[in-house]
């Protein structure tokens, strides 16, 4: 792959409206909104050539913009309520941005729910995906830690194993957590993949999905209040690491 001629752009996703930690976009982790450690991540990277935030709210376009984000347009509410799948926005920000004249190669998608994915980190996918020129996309997967040979599903007052495997006789959610094969569940850190694949496909990840991954805390998602806690507790005990920020914080005013 030559990717010295790629046209790359980051996406921050960042809607208002967060139901489970309010505004948790611009909450305050360590003393600046949590959003800003995604937007900086990318930037410090170097491997994009815009780092575009998409959302619906002025106060979250205010709070990218001081961190070194664009925000060209506002997304509409028929493509930020909290069930719009990612398809939706994706393809009308690719679109929009055609529009103004600008069209990528490579776009990926940074989550501002996983603030500990460093620049580093996103170096690394970046060049995993570069070794894969016949990939769609690249994905940040983690081993999954609840394992789904032991997940049942319930009908009436009966229970069925979700994945009705076994070890020879032994069934899969009778066997021993280190004998079951590896699994792997997505996070929410990490995504990239080439324009054309939603453009075309209609899909995000396309089929050729690239595995990436994650390390230590690079995956880690914050999604519900005690995620919240844990990530103070994190960073308070130095467990964990947040991308570098060198500008002043951000001052969020109601």
């Amino acid at each position: 792959m030559n990717t010295e001629k790629l046209r790359t752009v980051a996406f921050i996703p960042a809607r208002s409206g967060s139901k489970r930690v309010p505004n948790k976009n611009v909450r305050l982790l360590n003393g600046h909104p949590m959003l800003a450690y995604s937007i900086r991540a990318a930037i410090d990277s170097g491997v994009f050539d815009a780092v575009i935030c998409a959302t619906d709210s002025e106060q979250h376009a205010a709070v990218a913009r001081h961190y070194g984000a664009e925000v060209p347009f506002l997304r509409g509410g028929e493509i930020s309520g909290d069930k719009s799948p990612d398809i939706d926005w994706v393809i009308w920000v690719l679109n929009m941005l055609k529009q103004s004249g600008r069209e990528f190669d490579v776009f990926s998608i940074l989550r501002p729910t996983s603030p500990f994915r460093l620049p580093q980190t996103i170096q690394r996918a970046w060049g995993e995906f570069s070794k894969n020129p016949t990939a769609d996309s690249l994905r940040a997967v983690e081993r999954c830690k609840q394992h789904p040979g032991k997940m049942w599903v319930i009908r009436g007052n009966r229970m069925l194993p979700l994945m009705p495997f076994s070890n020879g006789s032994t069934p899969w959610h009778s066997s021993q957590y280190a004998a079951l094969p590896e699994v792997y569940v997505q996070d929410a850190s990490l995504e990239i993949a080439w324009t054309k694949v939603p453009l075309e496909q209609n899909s995000i990840a396309g089929e050729a999905i690239i595995p990436f991954v994650s390390q230590g805390l690079e995956g880690f998602d914050i999604n519900e209040p005690e995620d919240w806690c844990m990530a103070e507790w994190l960073l308070a005990n130095q467990e964990a690491k947040l991308p570098s920020i060198e500008l002043s914080p951000y001052t969020i005013t109601e």
